[in-house]
């Protein structure tokens, strides 16, 4: 599975990458996806580390994880996209029998497209389309019960004085512990602020799961982070995520790297 390592492998080819003046643009480190793809012939990779930390009925649990995307300009609108979690580990304490569990391995895979429909005109916002099909290919304590998909629309508005409004509503099926399949819906709106060329910050709320109590009820959260550009196409980023009710994690925090080629 790609790791943090695997971007660095590509440093190299940063000269070659520069001489493009098309900046990158990432899908990271908001939970809002961008509806810009990549372009044709160019390749990106969104690279993070990421830890979740939450505590509830005498539960104290730490997960490790390395999320990352490939992308694949296959024209100037249309991308294809693997998306996984990467490596695992889940640290879990019993606080009242006095026991501690860890378990290591990979996440399931993620494949999926990105169209990018439309520019902003007027009132109207760029927007993209992203499919994804969920494959039950990860490790035995971190596979889904089933394969299962999304289907998400994302929006983007320029406003006034350098800020920037994106919504993302979504529909996703999967099967719940029982191996019952459900659908559940996906929102997330953020608002973003450009104080420089290089320099952005976000405020957000994101729901990346819509559903009822039997299916893993709703999960949400509250996030703010910031995006820097080493270079036209370098960025690094880091972002906070407080969870807003019991089925979220309290806290979740990462730190990523992105490289356009």
């Amino acid at each position: 599975m790609p790791r943090l390592w695997i971007a660095l492998l590509g440093l190299p080819l940063l000269a070659h990458a520069a001489d493009d003046k098309d900046q990158i643009v990432t899908d990271r480190p908001d939970f809002v996806e961008s509806s810009n793809v990549v372009g044709a012939g160019r390749f990106q990779i969104e690279t993070s580390v990421a830890l979740e930390r939450n505590k509830a009925n005498g539960i104290k649990e730490r997960t490790y994880s390395t999320p990352t995307l490939l992308r694949f300009g296959l024209s100037d609108t249309l991308e294809a996209r693997i998306e996984t979690d990467g490596h695992m580990r889940v640290v879990t304490n019993d606080l009242g029998a006095g026991t501690r569990q860890t378990d290591n391995g990979y996440a399931d895979v993620s494949l999926g497209v990105k169209w990018h429909v439309a520019d902003e005109q007027g009132a109207r916002p760029s927007m993209g389309i992203l499919a994804h099909v969920d494959l039950d290919s990860g490790s035995a304590p971190f596979r889904a019960a089933g394969k299962g998909g999304s289907l998400r629309l994302a929006a983007e508005w320029e406003l006034p004085n350098d800020f920037g409004l994106g919504i993302m509503p979504g529909i996703a099926w999967q099967r719940n512990d029982q191996g019952e399949r459900y659908t559940s819906g996906i929102f997330g709106i953020v608002l973003g602020k450009e104080w420089s060329e290089r320099c952005r910050t976000f405020i957000e709320y994101a729901a990346p799961q819509i559903a009822k109590g039997r299916n893993g009820g709703s999960v949400s959260t509250f996030d703010i982070g910031g995006a820097y550009l080493v270079t036209d196409t370098v960025q690094v980023d880091t972002a906070l995520s407080r969870g807003l009710n019991k089925n979220t994690p309290d806290w979740s925090w990462t730190l990523g790297l992105s490289i356009k080629f």
